[in-house]
């Protein structure tokens, strides 16, 4: 046990668990945590960003991209809530986030006495977005807390939490007993029930048609996945946040559009880490189709109620699934020639999308085979559902199920900080990308060597297409008035090019993927074709009329 401030017990404990960039705005409330962290700068490296916001989806970025925890770190009450937005989209695609807030003088807590960044219950704000809420109240118990966050964040579904410290607290000295670091949190995680495994290995061995769909929360069990996959034969579905679970150039590596085309003849499902439903609701029982559910969340939000239902992770499900699928399995002959039949089938209608297809195609050939593309809610977002074949997990980052426009740049930011050799893209529209324009000068200062691809329509597209097909061309509230976005960067002092084609793009890609700092192409468009109707939420429509 040693006498050290608060601070240091908290900056000491998170170097523990390999924590080596934090995403910050400085305040106040954290002068004494700024103060420590000056001491620290060679192992951990500090980003300060424009917004609180950004310091939530560089974090969600770096966590995402890498696997490991992402951290940032905002002052109390307006910063938290600014950096709300980033947490909700970790919440969504269960990505570990440790938000460190600071919080009033602890004397005043919870007292309504208008102290500079008061939030009423500070941890209860934030609940919907974070796992878990914890807070150091003396120097001492600030290890405990953290272990007690890293345990959450490392067991069950992999989600943010929040760990709050009062600057008193942070300035006060006290005994603090540094804990010895957990290195294998699967002490934590349940255990899958071994009679419910095998009967899912019976279902699966037994079936005809068998498939797998995977959501964000298979990540970590890729191994025993297409083990599983091989060993049955199973095409494996993989959600728009589940995309790179398995090679996508394998054959058993599928989409969503592939998946729909072979619905009917799936007799047994086993749906891995998955909501199973969103965005297009498309899987609805048909016969005697049985479903087998694997997650962490207990709670029954499939379109139908599982036969089996297995309440454990992933990795050791599948695993547990795998050694006791030999037993029961029917003799298979391969499927890879029907399988890449259906995944071409499947390419060549989405790829009908122009001129989305054509730039997204342009994206993937550029981008080498380990990079990293995070794509925004945008025409080319909803492109790269299901026509941006994904390599590796993490090497296709989305929003889930929150949708957040804006945040593919700040995320893109993170991925490539916490991937330093690998070329990351981020692709944006014009309506997204000034969410957090202003981050052009984090890129800039901190020499952060992202590609940003900005479609730019001069308005919000999706928006006024709705308009214009759905409501009479009743349009309101879509049309931007934008910058000139060339001029733009070369004030923040980083390499701006403009091009008009898909050719255009490859050239600019090469050239800013041979430069060693941010890169912004802006890529001038003019309305793009819906892409629904090539879509299977277009088909999933029809059939429930």
């Amino acid at each position: 046990m040693a006498e050290m401030k608060g601070a240091e017990a908290l900056t000491q404990s998170i170097k523990q668990y390999g924590i080596d960039t934090i995403f910050t705005v400085p305040g106040v409330q954290l002068d004494n945590l700024f103060d420590v962290l000056y001491d620290h700068q060679d192992d951990i490296r500090i980003i300060h960003t424009r917004h609180e916001q950004a310091t939530a989806y560089m974090a969600y970025g770096y966590a995402r991209s890498t696997g490991k925890v992402g951290t940032n770190l905002v002052v109390p009450g307006p910063g938290l809530m600014n950096a709300g937005a980033g947490l909700l989209t970790a919440h969504a695609c269960n990505t570990p986030v440790l938000c460190i807030a600071g919080q009033i003088p602890s004397p005043f807590i919870d007292k309504g006495t208008g102290l500079l960044h008061e939030l009423a219950d500070q941890p209860g704000a934030v609940a919907g977005a974070t796992k878990w809420q914890g807070r150091a109240n003396t120097p001492g118990e600030a290890p405990g807390v953290i272990r007690d966050a890293f345990i959450q964040m490392n067991t069950g579904r992999r989600q943010p939490v929040l760990f709050e410290m009062a600057p008193d607290t942070m300035g006060q000295v006290g005994d603090v007993d540094l804990l010895d670091t957990i290195t294998d949190f699967s002490e934590f995680e349940v255990e899958p029930d071994p009679d419910l495994l095998e009967q899912a290995a019976a279902l699966l061995g037994n079936a005809e048609n068998p498939a797998i769909f995977t959501g964000g929360g298979v990540f970590g069990a890729e191994e025993a996945l297409l083990a599983l996959a091989e060993e049955i034969q199973a095409p494996v579905i993989m959600s728009q946040n589940g995309q790179g679970a398995v090679d996508q150039r394998h054959y058993l590596g599928q989409n969503q559009m592939a998946g729909l085309e072979m619905w009917k003849d799936i007799d047994v499902v086993l749906a891995v880490g998955t909501k199973f439903q969103a965005p297009m609701n498309m899987w609805r029982k048909q016969g005697d189709k049985k479903l087998i559910r694997i997650d962490t969340d207990p709670r029954p939000n499939d379109p139908w109620q599982a036969d089996i239902q297995i309440t454990a992770p992933a990795n050791k499900s599948l695993a547990g699934l795998y050694d006791r699928a030999a037993r029961h399995n029917r003799k298979r002959e391969s499927r890879e020639d029907e399988l890449n039949v259906l995944k071409a089938a499947a390419t060549k209608k989405i790829n009908q999308g122009r001129p989305q297809a054509d730039f997204g195609q342009v994206i993937r050939n550029v981008l080498p085979d380990d990079g990293i593309a995070c794509f925004g809610v945008t025409q080319m977002g909803f492109y790269s559902w299901f026509g941006f074949p994904t390599y590796h997990p993490g090497g296709n980052i989305q929003p889930g199920y929150q949708g957040t426009l804006g945040y593919s740049f700040p995320t893109g930011l993170g991925a490539q900080v916490g991937n330093p050799d690998k070329k990351v893209v981020a692709i944006t529209g014009d309506g997204g990308f000034m969410f957090n324009v202003q981050e052009l000068a984090t890129a800039v200062l901190h020499n952060i060597p992202l590609v940003v691809v900005l479609f730019n329509d001069n308005t919000f597209g999706n928006v006024k297409r709705n308009q214009k097909t759905d409501y009479n061309e009743r349009y309101i509230a879509c049309d931007l008035l934008n910058p000139d976005f060339m001029k733009l960067a070369d004030s923040f002092g980083l390499m701006g090019l403009r091009v008009d084609s898909p050719e255009g793009l490859q050239g600019a890609m090469e050239k800013a993927f041979a430069e060693d700092g941010p890169v912004l192409i802006e890529v001038e468009v003019g309305p793009m074709e819906s892409l629904w109707q090539y879509m299977p939420l277009k088909r999933a429509k029809d059939d429930e009329q």
